[in-house]
Parts: structure tokens; C-alpha cells; sequence
């Protein structure tokens, strides 16, 4: 299993489609508090769609919170100012991807604390970042990826 960790996410639409990629692949999803929105804000859950029952959510009151109960496990974390590629990583079995928030990512102090388990999504110079959701995206599935895509159903209706 994949663990997502998403530290004070700010925009609904973001933490839903998220949230949907988790029902999708099986990963787990794990809410820092505090949100910048309601959980039963209607924009979260339209975009989630009807996904909502297929969640296995866990809430954290703060990232301290989350570290105490978290912090010996395999724990990644993406950045924009991490030192390497999300790709030069083996992330085993129930690791945790960690997110910031939109605005600001991660605390500088966790990402110095942590730069061998820092990654980075690579794109262009001087530009800010990715969408979140999309950045959530590319690492579930590098991830699962590693892992043969375990559990997911590979081909659809037309196989070859």
C-alpha cells in the first residue's frame, strides 16, 4: 500500500482529485491539519466524485501529529527544493509520500532535516511547481510502477 500525505492542503479541488487517485490505485490518504476548507465542502466532493466510500482517510491534528506517529516509517518527501529526482528512488511497500501545502510546501526545517528522502519532480527553471494533484499523481504511479503495479487491473476490455 501506498500512504499520500498532504500537509495543510488549501484547495478542495485539489485534495479531492487526490482523493480520487488514492480510490483509483488503492493508496491511502493522510489529512494534516489544519485544512484550508470543510471536508464536506461541496468542491472536494464533486471532485472526488463518487469515490468517497473507496477512502481509507486518516486525520492528524498537526504534522507534529503526524510525525509522532509516522516518523519511523519510510517517509518521502517532494519538494521543488529537493537535491534529486522523484525516479532515482525505491520506495518499498507502505511508504509514505508526503506533500506541502499549495502556497509554501513543506517546512524548510523538515525537508533539511530529511534531504536523502527528499525528491523533486523535474521541470523547467524559474518556473514554481506543478499542481498539486498532478504532482501526487506522477509519484503514486512511479511508485506502483516499481511494485509491477500490484493489485491494479493492467488491461481493459481490448487486449492485445
Amino acid at each position: 500500500m501506498i500512504n499520500i500525505v498532504l500537509v495543510e492542503p488549501e484547495i478542495p479541488q485539489n485534495t479531492g482529485n487526490i482523493a480520487r487517485t488514492c480510490a483509483a490505485t488503492g493508496a491511502a490518504l493522510h489529512l494534516v491539519k489544519p485544512l484550508g476548507f470543510a471536508v464536506d465542502d461541496r468542491k472536494l466532493k464533486r471532485a472526488g466524485l463518487d469515490y468517497w466510500h473507496e477512502l481509507n482517510i486518516t486525520y492528524y491534528d498537526s504534522l507534529d501529529d503526524f510525525l509522532n506517529k509516522h516518523g519511523c516509517d519510510s517517509l518521502y518527501y517532494f519538494s521543488t527544493k529537493a537535491p534529486r529526482c522523484y525516479s532515482e528512488v525505491a520506495y518499498p511497500e507502505n511508504c509514505f509520500l508526503v506533500f506541502g501545502k499549495e502556497t509554501r510546501g513543506l517546512p524548510e526545517w523538515l525537508l533539511e532535516a530529511n534531504l536523502e528522502r527528499s525528491v523533486r519532480l523535474p521541470m523547467r527553471k524559474n518556473l514554481r511547481s506543478l499542481n498539486l494533484s498532478n504532482t501526487v499523481a506522477v509519484a503514486v504511479y512511479e511508485a506502483l510502477r516499481q511494485g509491477q503495479f500490484s493489485g491494479l487491473e493492467k488491461s481493459g476490455k481490448y487486449s492485445l
